[in-house]
C-alpha cells in the first residue's frame, strides 16, 4: 500500500499511439511509490500539472493533483524518462527514509546457512558482511554517515540499496541465485500502459503431444 509517490514521467498529452486523435488523449504520469517502491501509473486531476521528482499523495481521502491511481506498471512499460529517471529517484527515497535502511541494515539476519541478507547488497561479500554484523554488535549504526566511518572500505551504501531495488523492479531479467529474493520491494505485476493487465485463468496451456 502505498500513500505517496515520487512522478517519474509525465505525458499531458498520453502515450503516443497510432490512429488517436489528440482530443482522445488523457494526461498520464508514470511514478514510484515512497514506501514499497510501487511502479504506478496514475491519472492527475484535471488542469493539474505535475513535475517529474514531484511528490504526491494517491492514498485515501483528498488528493490534491491525482484523480485516481489507473493501476501498478512493470518495469518493462516504463517510459524512457522513466527509465532514466528511476536511478536518481530511488536513491532520493532511501535518503528521505534513512532510519528505514539503516534499521534493516541492523537487524538483517541470514537466509540460510550460506546466504546472509546483508550479502544481497550489491558489492557485500562475506568479508564486508562480517564488518558489518562485528560493528554493528559493538553498536547500532545511527546513519549511513555513521556505516561509512565505521565500515570504510564498504561501498556506498545507499547506492547499494538503490541497484537492489532496481534489481527486483526489473521484471526483464530473471530471477535466479540472488536475484529471487525481494528485500525491498513487492510484486507488482498490472496493467500496463494500455490499462490491460496480463490475463491468467489458471487454464494450463496446450502441450504438444508426440
Amino acid at each position: 500500500m502505498e500513500d505517496n509517490a515520487i512522478i517519474l514521467d509525465y505525458l499531458p498529452l498520453g502515450y503516443v499511439k497510432e490512429n488517436m486523435s489528440t482530443f482522445k488523449k488523457k494526461p498520464v504520469a508514470q511514478a514510484i511509490g515512497t514506501e514499497n517502491f510501487t511502479l504506478l501509473e496514475l491519472i492527475p486531476q484535471d488542469e493539474s500539472e505535475l513535475e517529474i521528482h514531484e511528490n504526491v499523495y494517491i492514498g485515501a481521502g483528498k488528493r490534491d493533483k491525482i484523480n485516481r491511481v489507473k493501476g501498478k506498471l512493470d518495469f518493462e512499460n516504463l517510459t524512457a524518462t522513466s527509465r532514466i529517471e528511476i536511478d536518481y529517484v530511488i536513491g532520493e527515497i532511501i535518503m528521505a527514509h534513512e532510519d528505514k535502511y539503516i534499521k534493516w541494515i541492523n537487524e538483517a539476519g541470514p537466509l540460510s546457512t550460506r546466504l546472509h541478507k546483508l550479502e544481497l547488497l550489491p558489492g557485500i561479500g562475506k568479508k564486508h558482511m562480517w564488518d558489518i554484523i562485528e560493528a554493528r554488535e559493538e553498536k547500532p549504526f545511527e546513519s549511513f554517515e555513521d556505516l561509512q566511518k565505521r565500515v570504510p572500505l564498504l561501498t556506498d551504501t545507499v547506492a547499494s540499496i538503490a541497484k537492489r531495488v532496481k534489481m527486483e523492479l526489473n521484471t526483464t531479467q530473471p530471477k535466479r541465485g540472488k536475484n529471487k529474493y525481494r528485500v525491498f520491494t513487492q510484486v507488482s505485476r498490472g496493467p500496463g500502459p494500455g490499462g490491460k493487465g496480463r490475463k491468467n485463468k489458471g487454464k494450463p496451456r496446450n502441450r504438444r503431444r508426440d
